[in-house]
């Protein structure tokens, strides 16, 4: 390496669970490491050897690093100390890989519940260890919108080494990647990493789910992954909207169509309002598309934290249109979208009773199916199995209730 100097992370009275790293290349001299730590009594010795497994790792004999840390875990140290590598030799291929924490070695479904998904900015490590506790159906570690372009690179790796080291509890496993072309380099970080759900932003053509799809097979193939990855599109313009179906059926691994309303109003020159009509035909059109495509319709995230009443509003305009679920950009939010998303007890009840009068009707060989005096039809059917199946997988219906 040239005599480079560089650094990563972030540093602050404001700063927590991260870190930030100057790393300074010479010549000779041998290694000095200088740590300022808040927990230094405690950890300071397992930090400073850390620091210099990561050089040996790296090659680097000679150099001045200079770590302050603000309680951050070893996989963020390991992440920020080596963007600072690779931002001195840009050309550098080599990782520092945190061992693969075997509770994160769980797969994911094609039809797996997604009333919420919890967005997670990626250059942000304090976020990432607790959001499994609130339990969302799914965290999303974002690398788009919410990084900084300066601080893209040092996203992926952080990204990369929350996937292999952070407990997220059995919630799915989400990256939202860059807009493409930009994000078909993000995929060699997540992809080898057990994501579940790729995010693929601004949507608005077929080819862009085509072409992320031949690079995350090329990588499955190299890495011999068995598990499946899903994608979710999202609509986030004029374009895609009109675009909808062609995108929701770009590919097999698509499990759900979801709706960006930020971009999607500045695109059509609106102001986003919580009436939302000036969005509303979009929706309803994203959701027949996903809707005609099979797979799942997901609204938009609510973005006023503070507003609950607005948010139950939301989601019970959502779910009577169709959509199976919402984004969500805090965790106070996920309670009230399970609670509202999921069918209520006379809901289940009414399900549960045509479910077992159309059992009754196949097993008695009836063309037709009653429940008293009403005839039912097949949609109607094919609603209440929608609603069991749902009350099943949330655990509001014992998976044995026919037998009760």
């Amino acid at each position: 390496m040239k005599s480079k100097k560089a650094y990563a992370g972030k540093r602050g009275d404001k700063v927590r669970s991260d870190c930030y790293i100057e790393l300074k290349i010479k010549r000779t001299g041998g290694l000095k490491i200088d740590l300022k730590s808040k927990v230094h009594s405690m950890y300071g010795e397992s930090i400073v050897q850390l620091l210099e497994e990561l050089c040996d790792h790296f090659s680097i004999f000679h150099a001045d690093v200079y770590c302050e840390d603000f309680g951050a875990l070893p996989f963020t140290i390991m992440a920020r100390f080596e963007s600072a590598v690779k931002r001195i030799d840009g050309d550098c291929q080599i990782e520092y890989l945190p061992l693969f924490n075997k509770a994160n070695k769980y797969v994911s479904k094609n039809d797996s519940l997604r009333r919420s998904r919890l967005y997670l900015p990626g250059n942000e490590p304090k976020f990432f260890p607790n959001a499994g506790l609130h339990s969302p159906d799914g965290i999303i570690l974002d690398l788009e919108d919410s990084v900084a372009p300066s601080e893209k690179d040092a996203a992926q790796i952080l990204v990369r080494n929350a996937l292999r080291s952070v407990d997220f509890y059995d919630a799915e496993r989400m990256v939202r990647i860059n807009q493409l072309p930009k994000g078909l380099d993000d995929l060699k970080y997540i992809v080898p990493n057990n994501v579940h759900v790729i995010l693929i932003p601004k949507c608005e053509s077929a080819t862009q789910i085509k072409n992320v799809e031949r690079e995350v097979e090329f990588l499955r193939e190299i890495h011999k992954i068995k598990y499946p990855i899903y994608f979710m599109p999202i609509i986030e313009s004029a374009l895609g909207v009109e675009k909808a179906y062609e995108i929701a059926t770009a590919s097999s691994s698509n499990c759900a169509l979801a709706v960006g309303l930020e971009d999607y109003t500045a695109d059509i020159g609106a102001e986003r309002t919580k009436a939302g009509t000036e969005s509303f035909t979009a929706r309803t059109r994203i959701l027949n598309a996903a809707k005609a495509a099979g797979i799942q319709a997901i609204d938009t995230v609510f973005s006023d934290v503070s507003d609950t009443e607005g948010l139950i509003e939301s989601v019970l305009e959502a779910k009577s249109l169709g959509f199976e679920g919402k984004g969500c950009i805090h965790p106070r939010q996920i309670k009230t979208i399970h609670k509202y998303f999921s069918p209520n007890s006379e809901e289940i009840e009414k399900a549960k009773k045509i479910v077992l009068a159309y059992d009754k009707a196949i097993r008695e060989g009836l063309g037709v199916v009653s429940m008293g005096s009403k005839m039912i039809d097949a949609p109607i059917v094919k609603r209440a199995l929608r609603i069991v199946n749902l009350g099943i997988l949330n655990g509001q219906i014992p998976t044995n209730w026919k037998n009760n």
